[in-house]
């Protein structure tokens, strides 16, 4: 990590030496970088570049997508290489990291004069002062952050003879009714704890007020939330359930695609995951392995805190790129622009995702739909036959900004009812995660620091150790990086 932020300082120096791409025409390469936020090459992301460039005429768009599990690995080896692309989808944590080294452009002057802060269509200025870091705006969201709420199957809960839970003793019981009716665990996740902000959101019954990472206290000073007893309660919550057949062991070392798979597969019956569209993904997915996909999508448990709305991922340009401000005028200021680009990024390209043409869809199957000339329609998913696509990269319910006045928005047409309840049950019952501003010494030490805690939670939750020698080993490796952070936060 030393080494990494190291490179990244002195790349800061040298990025202003190295020009965007450009061809003999002129025109301008913008080389964006992505996870699969937006649809992959499996899915027609080659109809959506083809759109994008016709209707930006000058701009030559090419897109870098790996794999979601490896995002960050391949996009901190182009930052140590020099390689950087001029665009690139950031979480907060590197949001903030690489706001600090200087890697991103400052883009507060650009956004305060752009059409589409100015067009009477955008709502989201408090999303935006929160992306703001002393001050300055170096990325930009076109989507509310969204979040996690738990779905329960319904089917399972009949099989039991139970209703939802309200209480974290009642879902304990549903739990552990589960495990022994099924045989197998009642939950699984990706990860005992998130890599990124924030951090619990998949495990959040267990969680339930504790934080692991630097949290600002009502005095205005900043602790890890990690020594708090709190934490260790939730710990202990954890290691339980693991012992009791409730959480999968396989949590440790599940992607998020390997928690979706079991859970189509009918392996457990809890599933904590993104509220709106994912509703439908999830619904229809169980639906195509012959499943009842009914969910119920719980409230927070009594007494339990909201769920977090994470920070939104931000589109950010890079210092490498030479004309930052052509970029942000093409790329960024027009994503939200309340037509053909909007639409584009919001349901993907016509004729491959999406249509208005007469047709019929999922034709020979249970949900064969036929639809009239003019009548807007999702279209069969190119992966995975018998689902239909629901959006390309914004979510229509967290868009923050509508569409123009006289243009066709197919929201209503495309979201389907299981997707609109879990967004408007989420919208009510969550509260925003805030950015931890970057130190020096936080993006020197966390990465080590964040190991430590990581393994510790593991060892902690698979009972290889006590939480009490859980947190004597943090006091011997990790005590000291985390004081040093939390001195540097409060000297702020």
């Amino acid at each position: 990590m030393k080494k990494l932020v190291a490179m990244m300082l002195a790349l800061a120096i040298s990025l202003s030496l190295i020009a965007v791409s450009a061809f003999a025409d002129d025109t301008i390469k913008i080389v964006m970088m992505v996870d699969n936020t937006i649809l992959n090459q499996n899915n027609g992301r080659d109809a959506i570049e083809a759109r994008w460039e016709e209707l930006h005429p000058g701009f030559d768009l090419e897109i870098i997508q790996p794999d979601h599990s490896a995002y960050y690995d391949v996009l901190q080896q182009r930052i140590a290489s020099g390689d950087l692309p001029d665009v690139v989808l950031l979480s907060s944590t590197y949001y903030a990291d690489y706001a600090a080294a200087g890697i991103l452009w400052d883009m507060t002057e650009a956004w305060e004069n752009s059409k589409t802060k100015n067009s009477g269509r955008f709502t989201g200025d408090t999303v935006f002062e929160g992306l703001k870091i002393n001050g300055k705006l170096y990325g930009f969201a076109p989507t509310r952050g969204n979040g996690c709420v738990t779905y329960v199957k319904q089917a399972w809960l009949d099989a039991v003879g139970m209703e939802a839970p309200t209480t974290y003793d009642q879902y304990i019981e549903m739990c552990k009714a589960f495990v022994e009716k099924f045989g197998t665990y009642a939950i699984s996740a990706a990860g005992f704890v998130g890599n990124e902000a924030p951090f619990v959101n998949y495990l959040p019954e267990f969680y339930q007020d504790a934080y692991p990472y630097f949290v600002q206290q009502e005095d205005g000073t900043w602790v890890d939330g990690f020594t708090l007893d709190n934490m260790k309660a939730a710990l202990q919550r954890i290691q339980d359930a693991v012992a009791a057949g409730i959480i999968d062991k396989e949590t440790l070392t599940n992607k998020t695609s390997d928690a979706r798979n079991k859970f189509y597969d009918d392996k457990f019956g809890v599933f904590t995951y993104w509220a709106g569209t994912w509703a439908t993904n999830l619904k229809t997915n169980l639906e195509a392995k012959n499943l009842d996909g009914t969910l119920v999508a719980l409230k927070p448990l009594e007494g339990l805190p909201p769920y977090y709305d994470r920070v939104p991922p931000m589109w950010c340009i890079t210092a490498k790129c030479a004309n930052p401000q052509a970029v942000f005028d093409a790329f960024i200021d027009t994503m939200l622009d309340g037509g053909d680009t909007q639409m584009l990024w919001t349901y993907g390209a016509e004729g491959v995702h999406w249509s208005k043409s007469a047709g019929t869809v999922l034709a020979g199957t249970e949900k064969e739909a036929t639809y009239e000339d003019g009548q807007f329609h999702m279209l069969e998913n190119l992966e995975t036959a018998g689902t239909l696509y629901t959006k390309n990269h914004i979510d229509p319910m967290l868009a923050l900004a509508t569409f123009a006045d006289g243009y066709y928005d197919p929201k209503e047409d495309s979201v389907k009812p299981e997707a609109k309840a879990a967004s408007e049950l989420f919208n009510a019952n969550s509260r925003l995660a805030s950015i931890v501003p970057a130190t020096p010494v936080l993006s020197e030490l966390n990465g080590d620091l964040t190991m430590i805690k990581s393994e510790i939670i593991a060892d902690i939750a698979l009972g290889t150790i006590t939480v009490e020698e859980g947190y004597a080993r943090f006091a011997e490796e990790g005590l000291e990086l985390s004081n040093e952070i939390v001195e540097s936060l409060n000297a702020l």
